[in-house]
């Protein structure tokens, strides 16, 4: 009776150790949480798997562009050190995911990802290098006109590379034509409007926003189907 109450302790003790876990570290992380990270490393295996583009437009220090949809991101992950920390981020995290599911694949055991990408970032006002204002961005004051008129104003905020985003999109034309008496539909490429995005908190992809005599009625983050979007504008 005594070996099986020991036996039954030290089973309870290495539960407790199981879940605690206390040597685990988070993978997806938020962006301060990144940035944290980020600051205990001298050099860090830091991936920007955006387009070249969008690196372009602004991106996080020491971070080396690869792109995830070009060809060389499977061949430059060969040359990574797998006993080091690899940290990944893109634009809404998406990319991201992607490329660090494929890291871990290939025997990574450290690989932190940053699910809000460089959207959070901005909208965490943390610092970055490069240019944040790609040409063509559309300033705050710019957008607030699109807003004026009697018609209902639908912006759809968006990226090439989003899928939910391409799925959506012929919906949203299909009703831009139907129902041009009663709405207006407004398409924003996250990816060349950065700084709007953050003054407006879009912080992932697709995002939807439907005015009302200027003021926000509905926001929607995700994918969603035709009849809902019908459904919030009373169409």
């Amino acid at each position: 009776m005594k070996r099986v109450v020991l036996l039954f302790i030290a089973a309870a003790f290495l539960n407790m150790g199981c879940d605690s876990q206390p040597g685990a570290a988070k993978e997806k992380l938020s962006a301060k949480e990144f940035a944290k990270m980020l600051e205990k490393e001298s050099a860090p295996q830091l991936l920007d798997v955006r387009s070249a583009g969008e690196f372009a437009g602004g991106h996080l220090e020491h971070a080396v562009n690869v792109d995830w949809n070009g060809d060389g991101f499977r061949q430059y992950a060969s040359t990574l050190d797998k006993q080091a920390p690899v940290y990944v981020y893109c634009l809404s995290g998406s990319r991201s995911a992607s490329a660090a599911a494929f890291l871990r694949e290939q025997g990574f055991g450290k690989v932190y990802e940053m699910p809000g990408g460089m959207v959070e970032w901005r909208a965490e006002k943390l610092s970055e290098a490069g240019s944040t204002s790609p040409a063509g961005g559309l300033t705050l004051q710019q957008y607030e006109k699109l807003l004026d008129g009697d018609k209902l104003v639908l912006v759809d905020f968006y990226a090439d590379w989003c899928g939910p985003c391409k799925k959506m999109e012929p919906y949203l034309k299909k009703m831009e034509k139907e129902l041009a008496d009663k709405m207006i539909l407004v398409r924003i490429d996250a990816d060349q409007n950065p700084e709007l995005c953050s003054q407006l908190n879009v912080t992932a992809l697709p995002t939807l926003k439907l005015y009302k005599n200027k003021e926000l009625s509905w926001n929607h983050v995700g994918f969603v189907e035709e009849s809902r979007v019908r459904e919030k504008m009373g169409l």
